[in-house]
Formats: structure tokens, sequence, C-alpha cells
């Protein structure tokens, strides 16, 4: 492939080539809605003292008792370099530096997709939201809960392109059991860079995947497009409390390196990784997101990265997470405020539930945390849709209930029209004391778009419900499912890059032998 790089050079890839046009422009349109920009205020639970507080706290955390950087001796020197304590492999981070550090990574950055329509600006007051990531298992109602596999996930894939309110592909939206540990990120970019037309992420499981992640973008896009521009956002956790290890730290230096942004973090069970106090908890979501960002600025300054906090409270009975909790939020809400004391975009929330079916559970779970996570300023959401079983289970059709839902988000992410339209003045004089709004002018101009509409949901009558078959929502959803996979159409791509792809990945495939450890 190497030998192909000077051709490629400067090219952007929107999916080009005239047969690649041709099939854009004879194909089924669907619609997307663009990445939500806010029109809503932040909701500020802390106040400005509780705020100093927690960062002085922080700050104290990495000076006396500091983090590790566990088998990583680069690392450990960088930090040395940089003007940290290191005493093996612990890093005692003088108070501010960290903080200074952060300042050279940028408050937003766009994100490239294929189809240049699809790109997203993360960061700001917008919203990107992107599907659930990483269970090893599925559900749907015909097949139940089952390993994933590499159809799956390919499913999954169609299923997020197909998705009106869903900005981005997402990563491993399965973990396809049935390829090699060491090859499935392979075919996993493979699917999202020729089965959608969205952005998506790169792989964070050893550092030479990562490497390969960069490579295959650069087959995608050219070589000089992805080192002039972001193409990737990743995810990079930490395990906490306080360690940053080798495998996602070397991701991490991979993808700084080349300008490829990553979401630094923390993952956090309340009470088990982390104090059981909310301020507690925020303080060491604070202090391991100073050094993750620090450290990527170490690598790269200007290097785009985005505030962390995946945090879930825990049940003293079972010691199970659980999910969309007053906890949770509280502490969705303040990590967003220090996110954006910071200047940093911000990273939280999800269809996060602990129920093991779609059902009411799930539901009361999901909305609690969707809704917290627009109101805390989040800027990119994964595990938008899909989630369930603690992240256990992607389910099928948690993700059209879930998608479905996010265009609420849209909607109330939209604010109040106040517009002359929208204040309906002509309306309320047209029909006066008495009359009703369904047949005014107002109503007729605007009817099409006044409400938000679903695409699951069932608003029919009682008799005209039950001669459909009397179908519960999980029902409605799994037959939205088989609608949505029937009528997937491939994004256009050029031929000669799908070839390029495939040259790419049979090479790394026959480099080395099939592992499952």
């Amino acid at each position: 492939m190497a030998e192909q790089a000077p051709e490629r050079a400067g090219r952007r890839g929107r999916g080009g080539g005239g047969a690649a046009r041709r099939a854009e422009r004879t194909g089924p349109k669907l619609e997307f809605a663009r990445f939500i920009e806010r029109n809503v205020p932040n909701f500020e639970i802390l106040n400005e003292e509780a705020l100093e507080i927690i960062e002085y706290n922080a700050e104290t955390v990495l000076e006396e008792i500091g983090v590790n950087f566990v088998e990583n001796p680069a690392a450990l020197e960088r930090w040395r370099q940089a003007g940290a304590d290191v005493q093996g492999e612990r890093v005692r981070i003088p108070r501010g530096l960290a903080r200074q550090l952060c300042a050279t990574a940028p408050s937003q950055f766009t994100q490239h997709a294929r189809n240049s329509e699809r790109n997203v600006v993360i960061g700001g007051k917008n919203l990107v939201l992107a599907p659930v990531y990483g269970p090893p298992f599925v559900r749907d109602l015909n097949g139940g809960r089952r390993y994933a596999t590499i159809a799956d996930f390919r499913n999954f894939v169609k299923l997020g392109q197909m998705s009106k309110w869903l900005h981005h592909s997402g990563g491993t939206v399965c973990e396809p059991t049935d390829v090699p540990v060491n090859k499935r990120h392979l075919d996993m970019l493979y699917a999202h860079m020729t089965l959608s037309d969205k952005p998506f992420m790169g792989s964070v499981t050893e550092p030479s995947r990562a490497a390969d992640s960069v490579e295959m973008a650069k087959v995608l896009f050219g070589d000089q497009f992805v080192d002039d521009n972001t193409v990737m956002t990743s995810l990079v956790n930490i395990n906490s409390p306080l360690t940053f290890d080798s495998v996602m730290m070397g991701a991490l230096e991979v993808y700084a390196a080349a300008n490829q942004a990553c979401i630094i973090s923390p993952f956090i069970v309340g009470g088990a990784m982390a104090p059981v106090s909310v301020a507690g908890t925020l303080t060491q979501v604070l202090a391991e997101v100073l050094a993750g960002v620090a450290y990527s600025q170490l690598i790269r300054p200007g290097a785009p990265v985005i505030f962390g906090a995946f945090v879930t409270s825990i049940d003293m009975n079972s010691g199970a997470p659980t999910f969309g909790t007053p906890e949770a939020a509280q502490i969705t809400l303040g990590a967003g405020q220090l996110a954006r004391r910071l200047n940093l975009p911000y990273r939280s929330a999800g269809s996060f539930c602990g129920s093991k079916l779609p059902d009411a559970q799930a539901a009361y779970e999901t909305a609690n945390s969707l809704n917290i996570g627009l109101l805390s300023g989040v800027n990119f959401m994964l595990h938008a849709c899909g989630w369930l079983e603690g992240g256990l289970v992607s389910s099928y059709e948690k993700f059209v209930m879930d998608a479905d839902q996010l265009g609420v988000l849209h909607r109330l992410a939209a604010g109040i029209d106040m517009s002359e339209n929208g204040q309906g003045m002509d309306a309320i004089r047209e029909v006066g004391p008495g009359g009703h709004y369904l047949g005014c002018a107002h109503t007729q101009a605007n009817f099409k778009d006044a409400f938000w509409k679903t695409s699951v949901l069932d608003y029919k009558p009682f008799e005209t419900w039950e001669e459909e078959g009397a179908r519960d929502t999980v029902a409605l959803a799994s037959a939205r499912v088989q609608k949505m996979l029937g009528e997937y159409q491939p994004p256009a791509i050029d031929p000669g890059v799908v070839e390029a792809l495939d040259a790419f990945v049979a090479k790394k495939k026959a480099a080395e032998p099939d592992s499952f450890m």
C-alpha cells in the first residue's frame, strides 16, 4: 500500500468517482438530521464555591497522591521532563502543571466523515449522538440473548446509517466474537467505512491496532487529508482509580501524534472505583481527566481531546452497577461544569439502563440519562442508542427505540420558536373565543412540522391497535428493525477505495496467525 500513497495524497474521500456519484443520485434518499446545536441553557448544579473546592481537591490529589502510569517508561520520562515528580510508576504532578498543559487542547474540533455533509463539530453548544459501544452480547426478539457476531456488527452499522437522529457511526457497536481478537478491528473499521458514510471511531485495544486505524483512514480519505484533519474520535478509558495502563495510553499516543481525537474518560462505578459521595467522585474524575488530557498534550500540543465522564452508582446489596439514578445525574451535571471551566468538549450520558430487556425499567433509566445528558451540556454522547443490561448487550429493538427518542432531544434542544410564526397571534385572532384551531390557516401551514413524530411508538385508537395485532413497543421495534435492514442500501463509495481497503485488510490478516486471546 505504501507505493500508492502519492496517488492518494490530498484526495478527499467523499465516496468520489463517477460511478459513486451516479449511484448517489439514483439511490433512495435518506433523511439525516444535522448534529444538535443547543438553544437551551445548561443546568448548573454546582455553585462557584463548590467548583473551586472540587478543583482544589483534584489538584491536591495529583500533587500529593499522584497517578500511576504502568508499564510505560516513555510516559514516565515525558512526565519527568515536564516537571512532574516521578517515583517508580507513580507520577505526582505539581499544582497547576496539568491545567497549564491542558490549555493547548482545542475547545472544539470538526470530525470529518467521508461524506462531508455528515461532518460533525464537537464542542461549544453542539451535541453529537453516537451508538452503543462494546457489548459482547446481542439480543433481539427472535434470537434472544447470544454472543455477537460480525454479521450483528454489520447490522448495527446499517441501522446507524439509516437512523435519522444519529450523527455518528460509533466504534465497537458490539464485539464480534466470531472473528479473531487480533484481527476483528480490521473488519469493524471496514464495516464503518463501507456500510456508512457517517463519522466513526478507531480501535484502542492495542497500540498497533490504533496505528492500523490511522492507516485505514488514510486509505479512505487520503494521506494528506488525514495528516491535516481529524477523521476519528476514539475512546481511551482510564483504569480508575488513578491508573493509566499502557494499552490505552499506547493508543492515545498513536492518535494524539496523528492529530486524531480521543475521549479521555474515567470508567467509574461509584463506591467501587471512586468514593460513594458525589463531590468525592467528581474530584477523582477531574484529577484523572486533568492527567490524561495533559499527557495527550505532552504527545502533541493541540491534539483534539474530549473530557469524558462515565460514572454509575452501585447497588450495595448485589454489587451490580445501577443507571439512571439521581447520583449519576448529579455527577453528569457537575462534570459538565468542570469540563466547561477547562474549555474542553464534554462526553457523558447515553441510553444507560441495567434492565435485561427493553422494558419499562430500561425506558425509565434511559430517559433519565438522555435528558440529563442534554441538560448537562454533553458534546459527544456515546451509547446514545442500543445499550442494555449494564452495557453487556447491544439490543436491536432498543437501538431503534432509543434512536427514535433521540429526536426528542433534537426538538428540546432547539428551544422555543419566538418568531412571528411561533407566536401564533394570527391563529388566536382568527379562531377567537369558542372556536377550534384544526382548520385555521396557521395550523394548515404548520401541521406537518409542528410536533415531533415517532417512527416506533403507537398512537392509534385501541380498536385499530387491537386489529393490527395488539403489538407492544418491543414488537413494533422489531418490525422497525426488519424494515430498516430490508430497505438498507450502502452509501456510494469509490470502488477504487474499496479495492484498496480490501488489499490492506487482506495483507494485515495474512501477516499473523489468528488469536482469540
